[in-house]
Formats: C-alpha cells, structure tokens, sequence
C-alpha cells in the first residue's frame, strides 16, 4: 500500500464572477485497487448529480465539497470520465431547456428577468466547473473536440435561450427601447445593459442578434434627426448639437455597448448628421461664422469636417469662395476705396486668425487663402496698388501719430503681405514713387529709418531693378545736402550777402517722377538768388542743364498781425499770393493770376487753403467754401492762433484726379515699351515664331497683367515700324527683320 499525498489550489475567474475558493486539503487515492465497483460509481455519479440540482436551484448542497471533488477525481483516475462528461452535460441541459418556459410564460420585464436567469447561470457554472475541475483539466483537456464545462454553459445558455426566436426579438427590442429612451433624455439602468449586452458578446451572438439591428435604428433615428434639426436650427447651434451626439454616443460605449461597435456607430452619426447636410450646413451658416469671428464655433466645424468624408475639400471650397466674396466686394467698391487697405489688411488679420485659431493651421487652407486673395486683389486692375501706395504713404509721412517705430514696422510687413498678391506692382512703384518724392523734398517724412526699412522690403520682394530708382532719390537727397553746405559757404564770400536763405534739392531726372513744368512770376530777389545759385553749381558741373520746379518749393514768410508776428510754413504758390499783400490791402482772383502767372485751377486750391482753411491769413468776399472767378481777397490782421510757427495746408501736396490719372498713363505707357522691347527681345533670340508662342513667350517675360488684345496692338505697331514681318504664306508667324 502506497499513499500520495497531494496539495491542490483551486482558483477559476471569469467575468465578474469569482469561483469558489477551495482552502487545502490532502487526497489519499489507494493505487493498488484496479478499478471501482459499480456500486460505487452509481452512487458516486447519484451524489454529484444531487449537489449540482442544488447548485441549479440555490439550495443547499448535503455533501461536503471536499468528498465531492475526491469524488470526480476517483471516477476520472478510473476511466469513467466519457460517461461522467455526458453525464454532467445532460444535466446541465435538462436545467437550461426547463429555463425558457419562464420568457414564454411571464413576457414582461424580460430584460430583468433575462439578465437574473445569466447571473445565476454564470454562477451556476462557475460552481459546477469548480467541483469538476479535474475533469476539465484533463479528460476534456485532452480531446480538442470537446468544449470545456464553462464554454458547454454557454453553448447550451446560447441554444436553449437566446436562440430562441421570441426570445432573442424581445430581449433586443427591450434592449434598443432603453437605448432610445436614454437618447430621448430620460435616465436608464445602464448596467442593465451592460450586462445584457455583455452577455451576447460572451455568447458569441451580438453582432447577428444586436448590433446589425442597432446600427439600422440608430441610422434611422439620426436621419430622421439631421433634416428636422437643420430646417429649426441655426448652424452655431446645430454643430453644438452634432458634437453633443458624438459624444454621448462614445460615452455609451465606453459604459456598455462592445468596442466593434464604436467605428460603425461614429461613422453613421457623422454621415447622417454631417455628411448629408455639409453644403447645406456651409451654405446656411459659414458666411455668419465668419463675419461675426464665431472662434468657438468655427473650430467645432473643422474638427467635425476633418471626421467627415469629403468634409474638409468641401468647407476649403466654401472657405476660397468666402474669400473672393468678401474681399471682392472691398475691392470692386469704389464708395469703399477711402479704407481699402485698412479694409484688407483687417480682413487679412482676422483670415488669418482664423487659419491659425480654428483650422490647425492646415496647410491647404492657407494656400487657398492666398490663391483668393490674389484673384479678388486683382479683379480691379491698378487701383489696389495705387491705393496700397497712398496707404503707405499715410503711414511714413510726418504726422502719423497712431504708430511707434515697432507698430509701424509691423504695419510695413503687413503691407508687404497684400502687395505680394498684386499683379500690377508698375502702378504700385509709379505712386509709390511720386509719394516719396513729395515726402522727401517737402520734409514730410517721419522716419528716415522707416523709409529705408520700406525700400529694403520692396528690393527683398521685387529686386535691385524694381528699387534703383528709388534708391537714386535718397541719393540725391543726401548729395544735396552737400551741395548746400558748399553753397552757404560760397554766400558767405559774396560781397552782397542775401537776405534770403535759399535751399535747393538737385534731383536726377531719370530717378525722380516726371513734373510737368510751369512758369510762375517770382519777386525779383528770389530770381537773382537763383541766378547766383545756378552760377554756383554749373561751376562745378559743366554741361549740365538746370530746371526750375516751382510746384515743389516751399517757404518760411514772417508775417504781422494785430496779435504780434508770426511765421507761415507755406507752398511756393501760396507765398506768391500772400507776397502780393504787401504791395495792396484787396485784390480780385484775375488780378492774384496775371501778378503770379500761377495757373487757373492750381491759383483756385491755393487761394482755397489761405482764405478758406482753418488757418484763414486772407478774407474771402463773399464768404465760402470754393473760390470763384469774381471773388475778391483781403489780408486778415486780425488773424489769431496759438502757435508762433503755423503749417498752413499745402493744397499742392493734396493730388488731384488729373495727377491720378496723368500716373497712370504714364505707366500705361511705359508698359507699351516694355511689350515693345521684350518682343523684339524674344524675335531676335528666336529668329521666326507663331503668333501663338510668341504671346506664350511674352506672358512668361512681362510682370504686369496684360490682355492679348493689346499684345496684338504691339506686334502690329513693331511690324508697321518694321522691326518684324509677317511670313508671306503662313500670316500667323512672324519673322526678325535685322
């Protein structure tokens, strides 16, 4: 007689229930005796199928666990395990099958009823499975063919109960009537349905029985939902609405449906709540959001485009659109051109917020603002880059109180930004150029270095060429200043020293913008002062030729009044008016002309500025805004102000419509010979050419837009002047004339 003593720790978990814990004990198994009597294991398997009937029904079990497990183990060391899995299997399926009555009979409150009959069931198992451990572990265990003791419960749970056809419809209905109770709002018992539904999955049924049904009642339910919400609702609250659904619907999943069912159920909420209704959505409300800088709700539409398929190419559409809109009707407004560029650089700043507050900074949707941006910018040709150009100007010119140094450098860039998007840039330079030029001869700039940091960006974004010009102005100016310092010192060794302090600013001709000469009548002493000076300078600079440019000149003029003296900052045209006070007390507009030779409608804005300003050093007779041709002018000694030195508005430095439109023909014409020179550029390299690469040739050469209607005009001037020919039998095709 040999004994063995053995030592076993029981311990099985499944789910949420804990198996019955076994505390140690010792076996004694004879291995002498060959095999059991028949006696035996009839009353063996009698007293096991008693203690699982009290398991099946929560009685209480009259053998001790122990004994009972000793017993399994005795039947299966001596080949009765066949017969005892049977056994045990039968059992447990007489049980499950006397279970279904209960559905068929008490129809209500079946989900409660279902979910006790699994509780018990799964415990019911776990604890039969305990006391036939070993015959799982190893009879079962050895044949692959045979299912264990917990996967044979759930076979025979999943045969016998949810299988059944009533059953299983009414345990989904009830299932998807709390679901579509708590969507409603009213608060369900979620781990109902947590163990409910935990249950089909274990059971292996959940996507035939409940999932494929509940993805078609949540589709009709958000269908139904996505065209009633869009008819009442605006966008803003519509997108809180959508991005509300989401979120509950992942928080069901994370409380109790199956994780398979996360990706179909969020891509059904976003194609019927988003994906049916993005135009619309766009169409209803992304101009609204725009306009009024709803952030908040802007981001929401990004992110839920950017889930959406297809939702992101269509709101950038809708986005390009917006733009060219927008930034069309500042544009192409001419009641509105007074604050274009504030108007764009505004909208510019808050597209750009947008870009980088609530659409990620995405790529494609800054470039698609840039490409709307240059097609609305040069929808009207020319004025944006006039207007960019008095913009600038605003800014740069002594007076500008609204910026520091840093504000108006960051103003500059900005700029910058917008002019990149013309086409045109010639108009910009003529304007900017003429500007500059005013600001430099009048001393109207604010900041040398702000001018200078402006030229630097312009040669940055355009090229040393698209500069020289301008950069040749500051040249001047400071060689003038030179030239001045030499000139005082040659006055100071003149025997009949002036009385007259004269500055002259020398300018290049080919740097500076084109004036069209005028002839005015100055006092005898500013004429002889200008001999001296032109005496003085040709001495220096032989075989060079000087001229006069009147409408620059300013002056300094002392004057009395009943109040004491003051000084005048004035125009030279404004300082021939007031010189003729003088000589007389009243004088009539045809007197004013035919004394100073100033032109008619540069005579009127003058005397516009002294006796109709703010600063009135002259009275008008009869009193008004405009002057007239009999109108008659006094001097006002009884003129008050409480400044010494006073800056009276110099209407000449104001341009008129005439000035306007004489710039632009001039860059108009320049144009012409830029087209002229680069054809004869291209028919000298190339020799013969169609017309239609020499046109393609040409687009690729010229920076300003051009139409082919004016390039046609071009060639056949350069064919009348004979610089090319057309091809005697193909006229579409041209030949260099050498």
């Amino acid at each position: 007689m040999v004994q063995i003593t053995h030592v076993k720790h029981v311990q099985y978990q499944f789910g949420l229930f804990n198996e019955f814990s076994y505390n140690k004990f010792s076996l004694k198994i004879s291995l002498i005796s060959p095999k059991l009597s028949e006696n035996y294991t009839e009353d063996t398997w009698l007293k096991l199928r008693d203690a699982v009937g009290a398991i099946q029904n929560s009685t209480s079990i009259k053998y001790n666990l122990e004994e009972l497990y000793q017993a399994v183990e005795n039947l299966c060391s001596y080949k009765v395990s066949p017969t005892l899995y049977k056994q045990l299997r039968q059992v447990c399926e007489d049980h499950v099958q006397a279970q279904i009555h209960q559905f068929r009979e008490y129809p209500f409150d079946l989900c409660s009823r279902m979910n006790r009959c699994w509780q018990d069931h799964c415990r019911q198992t776990i604890m039969i499975r305990s006391i036939f451990l070993f015959l799982d572990r190893t009879y079962v265990l050895q044949n692959s063919l045979l299912p264990s003791i917990w996967d044979t419960g759930l076979e025979l749970f999943r045969t016998h109960i949810v299988s059944d056809v009533a059953v299983q419809k009414r345990t989904v209905e009830g299932l998807l009537e709390q679901i579509e109770l708590e969507r409603n709002g009213e608060t369900i018992d979620r781990s109902l349905l947590r163990s409910l539904l935990g249950m089909l999955s274990d059971l292996q049924v959940y996507r035939d029985s409940f999932e494929e049904r509940f993805l078609t009642e949540t589709n009709r339910l958000y269908a139904a939902e996505g065209q009633r919400l869009m008819q009442e609702r605006d966008v803003p609250e519509y997108l809180h609405h959508v991005a509300r659904r989401l979120e509950e619907e992942n928080d069901r999943i994370m409380s109790y449906l199956d994780q398979s069912t996360q990706k179909p159920l969020i891509n059904c909420i976003e194609k019927q709540l988003l994906g049916e209704h993005m135009t619309a959505i766009l169409q209803k409300g992304l101009s609204n959001l725009l306009d009024e800088n709803r952030v908040t709700e802007l981001t929401l539409l990004y992110q839920l485009f950017s889930k959406g398929k297809g939702g992101l190419p269509t709101l950038l559409q809708f986005w390009r659109d917006y733009i060219k809109s927008f930034g069309g009707e500042i544009v192409c407004t001419p009641e509105k051109d007074k604050d274009m560029v504030q108007d764009l650089l505004d909208f510019k700043d808050k597209m750009d917020n947008v870009v980088q507050s609530c659409f990620a900074r995405n790529e494609a949707f800054i470039n698609a603002m840039k490409e709307a941006f240059e097609t609305f910018i040069n929808k009207r040709p020319n004025k944006p880059a006039e207007l960019i150009a008095k913009y600038v100007d605003s800014k740069l010119r002594a007076g500008n109180k609204e910026a520091t140094e840093e504000e108006l450098e960051r103003i500059l860039d900005k700029i910058m930004i917008i002019f990149r998007f013309i086409h045109g840039k010639d108009v910009f330079e003529a304007f900017y150029k003429k500007d500059l030029a005013k600001r430099l001869l009048v001393g109207k700039s604010a900041s040398v270095d702000a001018e200078k940091s402006m030229l630097s960006k312009l040669k940055h974004e355009c090229g040393a060429a698209f500069t020289s010009k301008l950069e040749g102005m500051f040249k001047d100016m400071e060689l003038s200043k030179d030239i001045m310092i030499q000139f005082k010192q040659y006055m100071q060794n003149q025997s009949e020293p002036s009385n007259i302090e004269l500055t002259v600013n020398i300018l290049t001709m080919g740097y500076w913008p084109s004036y069209t000469p005028m002839e005015v009548h100055l006092p005898s002493e500013m004429v002889k002062l200008q001999e001296v000076f032109k005496l003085f300078y040709l001495s220096k600079h032989s075989g060079r030729k000087l001229q006069w440019q009147p409408t620059l000149g300013h002056s300094v003029l002392k004057a009395e009044f009943k109040e004491g003296k003051k000084e005048l900052q004035v125009s030279l045209f404004q300082t021939l008016v007031l010189l003729m006070f003088n000589e007389g007390e009243d004088f009539g507009m045809e007197e004013i002309r035919t004394a100073t030779g100033i032109e008619e409608m540069e005579l009127k804005r003058t005397l516009q500025s002294l006796a109709c300003g703010k600063a009135r050093v002259l009275n008008k007779n009869p009193r008004g805004k405009d002057v007239e041709d009999g109108d008659r002018f006094n001097f006002n000694n009884d003129f008050k102000h409480k400044l010494f030195r006073i800056k009276i508005n110099q209407i000449q430095m104001k341009e008129t419509v005439e000035e306007q439109v004489s710039t632009t023909e001039r860059v108009f014409q320049d144009r012409q010979y830029q087209i002229d020179a680069a054809v004869v550029r291209i028919m000298k390299m190339r020799k013969i050419l169609s017309h239609n690469l020499l046109v393609s040739e040409l687009y690729n050469q010229l920076k300003f837009p051009v139409k082919p209607g004016d390039l046609k005009k071009r060639i056949e001037s350069l064919i009348d002047r004979d610089y090319m020919e057309r091809d005697k039998e193909t006229p579409n095709q041209y030949h260099y004339v050498a």
